[in-house]
């Protein structure tokens, strides 16, 4: 009797998008050890209707071991250490070491400050639950101070990139301010000025023109002041200078200018292009066939020798394309070459404000705004924060209210 051949056994660090779609795929034909260096996930795209007061907290994020259920992977909490590439192994901070055939680098993405001094003393970034509570908690906690004044004093709160996470940032705390804050105190709601900046000419730069133009004017509905061609020089306490030396008021500074690879990557001693991990056309780490980069961290290039975005249909396509990579060397078969297929972008505005984009389709307006809602819902984890999602877009789009309104960032 033939002796059937042994499962590889596959590291993918990193649960996010890109890690756990792949852990999924890999669960029939592979020991698969998944680790993050937390217990759950979390749904990025919907993290700043957590600082918004549109979501709990608890609703973007998802247990990894819940997600992992019945499917045979292994998890581990834990934060990579060194790799032994002789002996084919990782060690982490737990002190255990996970020997490997295949380690698969999913670790995704953190704030990029692009060196402008400040940034990380004075800002806020949006990659975690923590910072969106922080966030919330911050401009609450203005709020509250503000209610206790009946003068003129402003509170200016200023975001910082024009791309899809700053304008739906930028939107939602406008609708914040105009339902909610000015229904619980007028006065005070009407003393906060929102500020959007942007380096380049135009809003949603990857947009065409015409999207970017009705996304600046739907912010401009909403109260937003909408700041173009304006590189920031620096963020101090209480203002963000200009680089040709104008400043502008703001005591909460969200930093949504661009992110970079995980600096974890760097440590791990693997070649690196820019933050990102270099890698081949098959999504291989250059030099090191036994080791793979995907998602955000992943350097890999497009057709036009550009990095591809660093979005979520990029990670969940490279993570089900790793997935067939490893099987096809298991079944000794020749590698395939990575090709992106980019299903268009959207951003959110806000309440029937939304901008679609496939191509050279376009749909702005009520239906753009139902496609994005169903393409969120659709994607996040759990049946439990779907409905708990659903409850709270129900609730805030019947009341115009957002119960989430909590100062919780400290004791």
């Amino acid at each position: 009797m033939q002796k059937s051949p042994e499962k590889p056994r596959v590291v993918i660090l990193g649960a996010g998008f890109s890690g756990l779609t792949a852990a999924k795929a890999m669960s029939g034909f592979a020991d698969v050890t998944l680790v993050d260096r937390h217990n759950f996930q979390t749904f990025l795209p919907l993290l700043y209707q957590v600082s918004t007061a549109g979501l709990a907290a608890d609703h973007v994020a998802h247990p990894i071991r819940g997600a992992l259920r019945n499917t045979g992977v292994a998890f581990r909490m834990g934060s990579p250490l060194s790799v032994d590439h002789k002996n084919k192994s990782i060690k982490l901070d737990s002190s255990e070491v996970l020997g490997f055939d295949h380690l698969v680098v999913a670790l995704g993405s953190v704030t990029a400050d692009f060196g402008v001094p400040g940034v990380h003393e004075h800002a806020l970034g949006m990659k975690s639950v923590h910072e969106a509570i922080t966030i919330r908690a911050e401009v609450m906690r203005r709020f509250e101070d503000l209610c206790r004044f009946e003068d003129e004093t402003i509170f200016s709160l200023a975001v910082v990139g024009g791309g899809p996470t700053g304008v739906e940032m930028a939107g939602a705390f406008a609708e914040l301010v105009r339902g909610p804050l000015k229904n619980d105190q007028a006065h005070a709601a009407a003393h906060i000025d929102i500020y959007l900046i942007e380096a380049g000419p135009r809003l949603l730069p990857s947009f065409s023109e015409s999207l970017s133009a009705r996304t600046k004017k739907d912010l401009e509905k909403l109260g937003v002041k909408v700041r173009l061609n304006m590189a920031v020089a620096a963020i101090k306490p209480g203002n963000i200078e200009i680089k040709d030396g104008a400043s502008i008021p703001s005591e909460v500074t969200i930093w949504a200018a661009g992110v970079q690879g995980e600096p974890t990557a760097a440590k791990l001693n693997l070649p690196l292009t820019g933050s990102r991990v270099d890698v081949e056309q098959s999504l291989q780490v250059k030099n090191y066939p036994h080791i793979w980069a995907i998602g955000d961290i992943s350097g890999f290039k497009g057709k036009d020798g550009s990095f591809l975005p660093m979005v979520a249909p990029v990670a969940l396509q490279q993570g089900r394309f790793i997935a067939k990579q490893i099987k096809r060397l298991a079944n000794e078969q020749v590698l395939e070459s990575f090709k992106y297929i980019d299903k268009g972008s959207m951003a959110t505005i806000g309440r029937h404000k939304a901008v679609v984009e496939v191509k050279r389709f376009k749909l702005v307006g009520i239906p753009a705004w139902y496609a994005w809602l169903f393409l969120h819902l659709f994607y996040l984890l759990g049946g439990r924060n779907k409905i708990g999602t659903l409850a709270d877009w129900t609730w805030n789009y019947l009341t115009f209210d957002r119960g989430n309104r909590h100062i919780m960032d400290s004791v």
